[in-house]
């Protein structure tokens, strides 16, 4: 069995301390595809060396995440291109609109978004979109910018049932990761009526431990609960679960 986790920040300071027995519980429970979203500048060495230590195991992302699109943004935008043409990625993430945080950005993070989709058509990679608080506004940008170029991941998606279709209709897989354990994650609700081969499996650790580890930092290896959560809405197996979501990032990362 073949598990990917299509969102992990395996490079956080969260990990710092026992990064490498991290890394052996993850791959020892068969989860060997880990694709890694980028934050901002100052975190690009460390992947780049997380990328060296597991080559066969850690797939990339380039972009800049829209609660770190500041006064800097031009280059920090500029540091992205350059980085796109310099090295081999896997996609343009993660990047979008997040007005939990700061509504006061909104324009700059509507232009950062934009711009970076554009980057990725240019590449011919997916996006990968973060989303807090801005559906409306992520999609009026898909809108605009949707063609056969536009693809990709809605991750840690978090909607309603139209909400998800709509994403969908922009060729977004759904990144499905521990809210959907929550009591009161809502999603797990309607997951069932969502064809499977719109789903990928995330963790966004260290953020956002599933069940029964919530509060706690996440861990890649943790992805097993939603794994065992989606057999339960599906009603079908863990292996097949992890078969389809693998075949599925397959087919957004071409790897």
């Amino acid at each position: 069995m073949v598990i990917t986790d299509t969102h992990t920040h395996l490079y956080s300071e969260a990990f710092d301390e026992d990064r490498a027995e991290m890394m052996q519980r993850t791959l020892e429970a068969n989860i060997s595809r880990l694709f890694i979203p980028a934050i901002d500048s100052t975190y690009t060495a460390s992947m780049l060396k997380l990328e060296k230590d597991y080559p066969e195991n850690i797939f990339l992302m380039m972009g800049l995440h829209p609660t770190h699109v500041k006064e800097n943004y031009k280059e920090e935008l500029e540091h992205v291109e350059q980085m796109l043409k310099q090295h081999k990625f896997y996609a343009v993430g993660e990047i979008g609109i997040d007005l939990y945080w700061d509504k006061s950005t909104l324009p700059i993070q509507q232009e950062a978004f934009r711009h970076q989709i554009k980057l990725a058509k240019k590449h011919k990679l997916p996006i990968v979109i973060h989303c807090r608080e801005a559906f409306d506004e992520i999609f009026e940008i898909l809108e605009d910018e949707k063609n056969d170029d536009l693809f990709g991941i809605f991750h840690c998606f978090t909607g309603t049932i139209e909400q998800a279709q709509q994403a969908i209709s922009y060729n977004m897989k759904l990144g499905i990761g521990g809210v959907a354990t929550f009591k009161n994650g809502k999603i797990d609700k309607f997951l069932n009526k969502i064809d499977l081969k719109h789903i990928v499996l995330e963790t966004d650790s260290p953020y956002l431990a599933p069940k029964p580890f919530r509060g706690k930092r996440n861990e890649s290896s943790y992805i097993i609960k939603i794994i065992e959560k989606l057999s339960e809405i599906y009603n079908i197996s863990e292996e097949k679960i992890a078969e389809i979501t693998t075949e599925n990032s397959k087919a957004i990362f071409g790897i």
